[in-house]
Order: C-alpha cells, then sequence, then structure tokens
C-alpha cells in the first residue's frame, strides 16, 4: 500500500482554503453580513448554542443586521450574547426581533483588520505546506520501499509542488479580495 495519496492531500489542502475561507468571512468589513454573527453563541436552554440555532439573521439593508429570535424567552440571552462578543455592535430590541446597525470602520480599525486577514492567510500557507511536506515525505517512503521508482518520485514531487503553488495562489487571491473589502478601495 502507497504511502502517498494525492487525494488526501488535495482535500487536506482545500480544507486549508475553507478554513480561511470562513476565518475571514468572520472579519467585519463596512457591510452588513450574516456571517458576521457565526462566532457568537447563546446560552439557552442550560447550553451553549450557536446563534443560528436559536434565531433567523438576515441582512434588511447594506448597514443592518436583523437577528429574528424564535421563541420571546431567548431575545435577552440572544442580546447579551451578541453584546459581549467584541464584535462592536449595538442590538436595539424590538420585542421578538433584534435590529443591529453596523457602524462605519474607523481608518486604524480597518488597518487592524486588514493585517488580521493577513495572518489568518499565513496560517492557511504554514497549513498547506505542512501537507506538502507530508506528500514529499510519503514519496520518499514510498521509493524507499520500493513501491515507485526514482523518475516517479521525481514526477509526483512536481505535481505535489504543482498543488502546493496552485493552493497558495487561491489563498492570496482570497486574501487579497478581503483585504480590498476591508479597506474599501
Amino acid at each position: 500500500m502507497p504511502a502517498y495519496d494525492k487525494a488526501d492531500l488535495e482535500r487536506r489542502m482545500h480544507g486549508a482554503v475553507e478554513s480561511l475561507k470562513g476565518d475571514l468571512g468572520g472579519l467585519r468589513t463596512g457591510r452588513a453580513s450574516t456571517s458576521l454573527l457565526d462566532p457568537v453563541t447563546v446560552e439557552v436552554y442550560g447550553a451553549h448554542m450557536p446563534l443560528n440555532q436559536v434565531a433567523t439573521v438576515s441582512v434588511p439593508e447594506s448597514r443592518m443586521l436583523s437577528v429574528q429570535v424564535w421563541d420571546k424567552t431567548n431575545v435577552g440571552p440572544v442580546e447579551k450574547a451578541i453584546r459581549s462578543a467584541g464584535l462592536g455592535l449595538n442590538p436595539i430590541n424590538d420585542g421578538q426581533t433584534l435590529r443591529l446597525p453596523i457602524p462605519d470602520l474607523t481608518e486604524e480599525r480597518r488597518k487592524e483588520l486588514a493585517k488580521l486577514a493577513g495572518q489568518y492567510s499565513e496560517k492557511a500557507k504554514v497549513a498547506v505546506r505542512n501537507v506538502r511536506r507530508d506528500g514529499m515525505d510519503a514519496l520518499k517512503t514510498d521509493e524507499k520501499k520500493g513501491v515507485i521508482s526514482e523518475d516517479e518520485r521525481k514526477r509526483l514531487e512536481t505535481e505535489v509542488q504543482k498543488l502546493t503553488d496552485a493552493t497558495i495562489t487561491e489563498i492570496d487571491s482570497v486574501s487579497a479580495a478581503k483585504e480590498k473589502e476591508i479597506l474599501n478601495k
């Protein structure tokens, strides 16, 4: 059984990109987005639950989020969870609905967020490089065991490198788009 598994490497590299997209989705830009509230967990029914399991989040206009709480008794805990999530959002309570106006970002905050986006991007690149290293190690192991020839190993290493380069290019483009959105250029 060969140690090298191209499908596994592709899956893991793709996973790093998807993780980056999730991280970047949680970064606040000037516009309202339902993904802003993804990190919020609410303490209800004696457990911590993600906000999207106790309420519907929608974007009625570009600078406003609306949180429709399903159970009226949970409005208070949801409001408290949003306030304490450190997102800089101040919910306005309309009975069973919470309205969240999205304030403008200061230039300083925009730069901080762009820097954070860069850190997320770097973390994803490190993950991809680790996957590449694992793939190269697996190829060397296969060659030592006699599963593949030296020429085959070199050809597959080139393939792994191409996959790595393509994934890193994708990470750079996703990251650049987010930074542009944050800096509002």
